[in-house]
């Protein structure tokens, strides 16, 4: 049965001024992905992600003194930065650099104030934009949370005070922030209301979990019951009502899947993940949803796991370095979609049917429609729209595999209307302006 449906018809919108609003960003500078170091095998992502975020650990660079100076380009451990993190540059990947501090708590620095903004100094001038270009973003700790309030804003004013004189050109990311109190692994918004001019960007991590332990259960990303979406829109809130014209970054979403049967007694005997074909599914209508919100960037959680059945232990793109279907999905999604920025909501039906329309930013006459079902029980629809006046020249549908066809049948009733069959792996329909 044919679900016919009143949705707004193709017109050509003519841009509008950068006074009126902002330019959304393209999805090849929207997308990102978690990583870490040594581990990260920059060629097998490469299709998928140029935005890669590092756990850059603090106490390797500082080693067990705080007070001491750091031996850049080599960390105290013996990493080479420029070796790592310059073959990224060079492989195409943009690097934002997640200051990790768990590991030195308050009491284990020499001079906490004095060493941080020291650090930060140097960090920023040898990885900074304006020194070797390494790094063209930094974070103030990933989640913070074993300080506690008012050390984190000591420690957040001594470290961003040195990331700007390090490297002015350096963006300047705050840890993990939650509009409300702080918690285990974010720090309240108010930790850092009042030091507006030490930093660019707000950070929040989200994900669509709606049960903690035992079973830490997570559902769709269009949920309406679910805070995935609506948190974030409350940091964006925030930031509207006190500290416009910063952005917003989400730096930590997704979903678990694994092949392993659950362990049989421990912490996650309980555990649920969703399938492989989900997690697909989920993190690139997170990437839709959210390029439809006021945030300039959205990182995935994590590049690779090693299939373990537990929280965050089976969330990467691959597994032991295996592409898992996600990889498929999300560089399907950035090959369709990479040179496009947001455009406007063309239909947004909770439970029924979400469609977003996309602009080239190389040729404003080319768009694409993304159609999908906004559920989590594997609903599909037939249903027809009103592209009007654009010429629909093509119809795919996001991959699960390396040899998926992406190529799916539309049929045209009228010389205005599209009709299609919707799932809940988005579907992509190619149109070119008259």
């Amino acid at each position: 049965m044919i679900k016919c449906l009143t949705l707004l018809p193709f017109v050509l919108i003519p841009a509008l001024s950068p006074a009126v609003v902002q330019e959304k960003p393209v999805f090849n500078d929207f997308m990102g992905l978690c990583v870490h170091t040594i581990n990260f095998k920059p060629e097998l992502y490469a299709p998928a992600i140029r935005q890669v975020r590092d756990y850059h650990n603090i106490h390797w660079d500082l080693g067990g003194d705080t007070s001491s100076p750091t031996q850049f380009p080599k960390s105290a451990n013996n990493v080479h930065w420029e070796n790592l993190y310059g073959d990224w540059v060079r492989d195409g990947y943009e690097i934002d650099a997640s200051l990790t501090f768990n590991h030195l708590p308050p009491e284990k620095w020499a001079d906490i104030e004095k060493d941080v903004e020291r650090y930060g100094e140097e960090f920023a001038r040898y990885f900074g934009p304006s020194g070797h270009k390494l790094v063209t973003a930094a974070e103030i700790g990933n989640e913070p949370g074993v300080f506690s309030d008012e050390d984190y804003t000591k420690v957040f004013k001594a470290f961003a005070t040195g990331l700007r004189r390090g490297d002015p050109k350096l963006t300047i990311l705050t840890g993990n922030l939650n509009p409300g109190e702080s918690d285990k692994y974010s720090k309240s918004v108010t930790t850092i209301k009042d030091l507006a001019p030490l930093y660019d960007v707000l950070k929040i991590h989200t994900y669509a979990q709606v049960e903690g332990w035992p079973t830490w259960k997570r559902t769709y990303p269009e949920d309406p019951d679910n805070e995935f979406l609506s948190k974030v829109q409350q940091l964006i809130d925030w930031r509207d009502a006190n500290v416009p014209g910063k952005e917003v970054w989400v730096t930590e979403f997704g979903w678990d899947s694994t092949t392993k049967p659950n362990h049989t007694e421990g912490n996650f005997k309980d555990w649920e993940g969703v399938t492989d074909t989900q997690q697909a599914q989920y993190l690139v209508r997170a990437f839709l949803c959210f390029s439809n919100m006021a945030i300039d960037r959205a990182y995935i959680y994590f590049f690779n796991d090693k299939d373990e059945p537990s929280v965050h232990a089976a969330a990467g793109l691959t597994r032991n370095f295996v592409p898992k279907p996600s990889l498929y999905a999300v560089s399907h999604l950035r090959a369709t979609l990479g040179d496009y920025r947001f455009k406007r909501v063309i239909k947004e039906d909770v439970g029924e049917l979400y469609v977003y329309e996309y602009q080239s930013a190389s040729d404003p006459k080319k768009f694409v429609w993304a159609a999908w079902s906004p559920t989590g029980n594997g609903r599909t629809a037939e249903v027809t729209l009103n592209t009007g006046s654009g010429k629909v020249t093509k119809a795919e549908r996001m991959p699960l595999a390396k040899d998926d066809d992406t190529k799916i049948k539309f049929t045209q009733p009228t010389p205005t209307t599209t009709t299609l069959t919707v799932t809940e792996s988005p579907a992509y329909l190619f149109i070119e302006a008259p």
